[in-house]
């Protein structure tokens, strides 16, 4: 699997990685299917308010509207754009995902909703700002695989 960050994406998660300093924040990523195995994430929800200092837990329903906003922008095209996972900050440790990340991710895509595949995209600030991250597929039936992002 191959994913994209939009460049006004990019923008968006440096300014609240900025804003955040040491606290994790995350949110949803809305993404659209450039073709199989190739996404674009184009949108992203940002909770800036639940993070601490070593972990973050998001609410869902603080996200639900940002995801029904998409679904209307887009026109409910669902086979081109959708929910393609979540991110958050790892903004003093490695963006690899940490044992708690990977269990809530597979908790997520072997869970009731449906979902087959998600990916948990990881970010911190490096040096002059630069976004360090790194991305990780979630799949129904698999274990954790990374994912290729496409500069």
């Amino acid at each position: 699997m191959r994913v994209e960050i939009a460049e006004d994406v990019v923008a968006t998660l440096r300014s609240a990685l900025q804003l955040a300093g040491p606290r994790e924040i995350g949110g949803v990523l809305m993404g659209e299917q450039i073709e199989p195995g190739h996404f674009r994430i184009v949108e992203t929800s940002i909770d800036a308010e639940t993070g601490g200092s070593a972990h973050f837990v998001r609410s869902p329903a603080a996200h639900a509207e940002a995801l029904d906003a998409f679904f209307q922008r887009t026109g409910n095209a669902y086979d081109r754009f959708n929910y393609l996972g979540e991110w958050h900050s790892h903004p003093t440790f490695d963006v690899t995902p940490s044992r708690q990340d990977a269990g809530a991710m597979m908790e997520l895509v072997h869970g009731e909703r449906g979902i087959d595949f998600a990916v948990l995209l990881i970010v911190r600030l490096g040096s002059i700002h630069s976004l360090v991250c790194s991305c990780t597929l979630f799949r129904r039936g698999f274990g954790p695989s990374a994912v290729e992002i496409l500069e």
